[in-house]
């Protein structure tokens, strides 16, 4: 047999009459008192079914063996059926209060206990299964999960490889767009937001420059400053990324898709309506649009571009805050100048590419 079913009684007719009602069932085990009954239990381990604990006892009762199996947190797995020849309410109510299944009383009639003991064990034995059910369920939804979360991760790389592919551009700058992304979230711009949001919305300016992919490589990666014609084109990027965002079904399941859709459509409008696409302003602008906006600018004009000298991190920052490179949100021009010091730590830890480099991308291109 594969279960075992405990009987702590001090009586020894009583331990026969009951062994005897359910051998054919379990292997039993006899205790004359409390403290057998708990070194059985220890030494029989998982394959215990339960226990008929008398209350009455020598050394150690049946209460005090309640309390030590409440304390271990077993009565909860473990059916217990407390058993004596006198009901007192005290004592009942104790019993129960302890986690007891059921209440006996002696003298015995072996047909109800029988099936008592059964049907709660069938219950106590379903209960068991379906919670290895539902863990073993929890457990591949977990892994489903992750398994999402990786071609999920896999696509968006993809998709970052085919842009640094086209683009002069490094795939250090989007990551690099993403941890700037991050720090202005963490001062008081991301007041109220979880830690969730914040990342959901760093993770979404890595998509920002998606709509390149739809650019023509003669203009992308131009070595030169655009024509006004041209520059109409490059503009495109930002409603050709929404679009491709928004055409691609999986995309829509994923928890940045929303964050991940308005900055490519708006990282280029302005505080003052001045930008592109919409032209539209102010609190108008998504705030996370508004963020990767002077993110993106600040990491343009400290990486290398053949048309342009590169600036340095102090210029940079000096440039956007005196306004020279477009009208921004004061919140965030305040929040600017409070990260500052966290920019500096990044482009230590993560440079922009050299100017060689970068040329040298250009002409693997073609251009």
């Amino acid at each position: 047999m594969e279960n075992s079913l405990i009987i702590a009684d001090d009586d020894e007719v009583s331990r026969r009459l009951l062994a005897e009602v359910f051998r054919n069932q379990y292997d039993i085990v006899e205790a004359v008192n409390g403290k057998e009954c708990l070194a059985w239990l220890e030494y029989e381990g998982n394959r215990v079914s339960a226990i008929l604990l008398d209350i009455v006892m020598p050394e150690m009762d049946g209460l005090a063996v309640l309390e030590e199996l409440q304390r271990r947190n077993l009565t909860k797995v473990l059916p217990v059926f407390c058993i004596t020849g006198h009901r007192n309410q005290q004592v009942v109510r104790r019993v129960y209060e302890l986690g007891a299944i059921d209440f006996l009383t002696k003298p015995i009639f072996t047909d109800v206990i029988a099936r008592r003991v059964s049907t709660v064990v069938e219950l106590f034995d379903m209960r068991k299964k379906l919670g290895r059910l539902v863990a073993v369920q929890q457990q591949q939804i977990v892994q489903q999960e992750d398994t999402f979360k990786n071609l999920n991760r896999d696509m968006v790389e993809a998709l970052l490889t085919a842009i640094e592919f086209r683009s002069s551009e490094s795939g250090d700058h989007v990551h690099r767009i993403s941890a700037i992304t991050r720090l202005f979230l963490e001062t008081s711009l991301g007041k109220g937001m979880t830690q969730n949001q914040i990342e959901q919305i760093s993770t979404g300016a890595i998509m920002h420059d998606v709509g390149k992919l739809s650019i023509p490589d003669s203009i992308l990666n131009k070595p030169d400053r655009l024509t006004p014609s041209e520059f109409i084109i490059m503009k495109q990027h930002t409603t050709l990324g929404a679009m491709l965002l928004k055409k691609i079904p999986r995309m829509h399941a994923l928890p940045f898709y929303g964050y991940a859709y308005d900055i490519a459509l708006c990282h280029h409008e302005r505080w003052n309506g001045q930008g592109y696409p919409r032209g539209i302003k102010g609190s108008e602008i998504p705030l996370w649009a508004q963020i990767v906006s002077i993110a993106d600018v600040f990491d343009a004009l400290v990486s290398p571009r053949v048309y342009k000298r590169t600036r340095t991190l102090e210029e940079a920052g000096n440039l956007i805050l005196d306004g020279e490179c477009g009208v921004f949100n004061p919140a965030i021009l305040e929040a600017f100048k409070r990260i500052r010091p966290g920019l500096s730590e990044l482009y230590s830890e993560h440079p922009p590419e050299t100017e060689d480099l970068t040329l040298l991308k250009a002409s693997i291109t073609g251009v």
